[in-house]
């Protein structure tokens, strides 16, 4: 127990001294990014130095105007090329799966479809055969015997019940006892 209390008290030891070194390193981080930050601005953004006449004012207003019509035009060119760039990838990645003989399986989705619309989303226009199927199938005649017959009418008790309920059934066990 000695040594598994020593182990656990080491482990925790470590992990609060790495964690001590993780928050001062990421503390030096944010300092180093803030003062990156500082550099930058300072570098290319100078102190704006507003001018005492409406004139002057006005021309700096123009050049202001001016660098934002520039700088619209750089990201839209940009916008235009990324998009370009991005098409053409995806038509030579395309190109590449046809190269290799794999194809990229789209998702699919099931579909009820008749015969007849398969035939016609598949061919087009051109589709003019109706495939009834049950037209080539053979017609068979059942003979109905008088002991089948018999024990269909009497096999189904709910129709005879259904038909006897009410007034309606009275009035027609009523007329056939006449």
């Amino acid at each position: 127990q000695k040594k598994r209390r020593a182990a656990t008290a080491r482990r925790q030891h470590l992990k609060s001294a790495m964690l001590q070194l993780a928050v001062t390193e990421i503390e030096k981080e944010a300092a180093a990014k803030e003062v990156e930050k500082q550099n930058y601005l300072a570098e290319h953004c100078p102190p704006l130095s507003l001018p005492g006449s409406m004139q002057e004012l006005q021309e700096l207003c123009k050049k202001l105007h001016a660098k934002i019509d520039s700088v619209d035009e750089e990201r839209y060119d940009t916008e235009v090329k990324l998009q370009k760039t991005s098409k053409e990838l995806e038509d030579l990645s395309q190109k590449l799966f046809d190269l290799r003989g794999k194809f990229k399986r789209p998702p699919l989705r099931r579909v009820r479809m008749s015969a007849d619309a398969m035939l016609r989303a598949l061919l087009g226009s051109k589709h003019k055969v109706c495939m009834d199927l049950r037209a080539n199938l053979k017609q068979v005649k059942k003979e109905d015997t008088e002991k089948e017959k018999d024990l269909r009418d009497v096999g189904d008790w709910r129709k005879n019940i259904e038909e006897k309920s009410g007034m309606e059934g009275r009035k027609k066990m009523f007329e056939a006892g006449e």
